[in-house]
């Protein structure tokens, strides 16, 4: 008797009823990566405005078995799309369902006549990006932090005050998030995010814990933040950085290590983070906080002609 025919999967625009089904299949494949369900609710049903984003899933008998999503970088220099999370149910692999997912995202992309794709690949999805005619790029390194063995706090230094982001003017939390990011290593040159724009993507963000989220404030200005993302009892250390005026101080380990410190006493058990391989200053900040590395990617490229 032969082995019984798996249907073939069902490629459709997710719904915002999926997201329970979402989050259980990316913790499967990614749990370093903490998305809950009511932030990927909240990106399906008011996706943010003017970046033409659209995800798709791949359903089989009724289960979601894969994700992608699909937008436009407004944010750099030529014309770039993302091609975010695509990822599979390892029991539903090597049978088409993630080449069908990403031929659904480019062809969402295709009307606007971008010049590059990105998207990004873990190790041993590398074969299947270099078939679909992605190049590998650049290395982003993901690391895990149990919260029972944090590094104690240390007093703030004399003019600098640790204060709750839920404090603080969110005009001012994202003037830090520009200037400190305008040098990130990255495989593209990145222009600015509008207040607006970032205000709906990262302020109002339902999985953003406030509370959690922590600035430093030197002389009554604030000089650096780090941002915390909750799924439960996990975080996801969203951003943390420093204007490039008060760096060489300790203020990024500092300020993260308050979040860290403030996520434990809400309850938050394990700190996930991601950073790029070339971002040297910040990966020394989390070996010394005690981060453990867990996984890697890489950002891969593909090139684009007019006619695609």
């Amino acid at each position: 008797m032969s082995d019984p025919v798996e249907p073939p999967a069902l490629i459709r625009t997710a719904h915002p009823d999926d997201a329970p089904a979402v989050v259980m299949l990316r913790t499967l494949v990614w749990p370093f990566l903490v998305r809950g369900v009511a932030s990927t609710r909240q990106l399906i049903t008011t996706p943010t405005p003017g970046l033409h984003w659209a995800a798709f899933v791949a359903e089989v008998d009724g289960e979601v078995v894969g994700w992608v999503s699909a937008s436009r970088n407004e944010h750099t220099t030529e014309a770039v799309g993302e091609v975010s999370l695509l990822h599979v149910h390892p029991n539903h692999r090597r049978r088409g369902i993630g080449g069908a997912l990403l031929a659904a995202a480019v062809k969402h992309l295709a009307p606007l006549g971008l010049a590059r794709l990105r998207g990004r690949a873990m190790p041993e999805a590398l074969p299947f990006a270099r078939r679909h005619g992605f190049t590998p790029s650049r290395q982003e390194r993901f690391s895990a932090l149990e919260l029972r063995s944090l590094p104690p706090l240390p007093p703030a230094p004399d003019g600098v005050r640790l204060v709750p982001v839920a404090e603080v003017d969110p005009r001012h939390v994202h003037r830090v998030e520009m200037l400190a990011s305008a040098d990130e290593p990255g495989d593209i040159v990145a222009g600015a995010i509008g207040y607006d724009e970032w205000l709906a993507d990262t302020w109002n963000n339902v999985g953003l814990d406030r509370a959690a989220s922590m600035g430093a404030e030197v002389d009554g200005e604030l000089a650096a933040i780090s941002l915390v993302k909750r799924d439960g009892i996990r975080m996801w250390s969203d951003y943390t950085g420093t204007v490039p005026e008060h760096r060489g101080r300790g203020l990024a380990r500092l300020v993260k290590l308050a979040a860290l410190h403030r996520a434990a006493e809400r309850g938050i058990t394990v700190a996930y983070t991601g950073n790029d391989a070339a971002n040297a200053p910040m990966l020394a900040v989390n070996t010394r906080l005690g981060y453990r590395p867990v996984a890697s990617q890489w950002s891969c490229v593909r090139e684009l002609s007019a006619a695609t």
